[in-house]
């Protein structure tokens, strides 16, 4: 996966690079492929702003994080990609696809 990590006001640093890839080698055993993920990494006053942009196989993800502390934001971006990740992935087993599927089937035996 080649990770696109980008930033105005702070030097990426390798140890910052690291740990925002380890972060995205988890989220890739969740085994959906991921398109041209980007990472910008910006500072707002005191704050970290942490922003992903992720192309992904019939969708896009996108997640934001800020926090005083640079990891700590980098942990929340992850947490809320695993999250979205989740959703996309049990998509097709909710149950308000199951009735728009049912009902489609239903139109075509007609």
């Amino acid at each position: 996966m080649l990770l696109e990590i980008t930033s105005k006001i702070i030097d990426v640093t390798p140890s910052i690079r690291e740990y925002v890839t380890s972060k995205f080698e988890k989220l890739e055993r969740m085994q959906v492929p991921m398109i041209s993920p980007h990472v910008y990494v910006g500072k707002e006053g005191e704050r970290y702003v942490i922003e992903a942009r992720i192309q992904i196989p019939f969708g896009k993800l996108f997640a934001e994080a800020e926090h005083e502390d640079l990891y700590a934001a980098i942990n929340a971006l992850e947490q809320k990609l695993e999250r979205q990740i989740i959703r996309h992935i049990h998509r097709p087993d909710a149950r308000r696809n199951r009735n728009a599927h049912r009902q489609n089937s239903m139109a075509a035996m007609f």
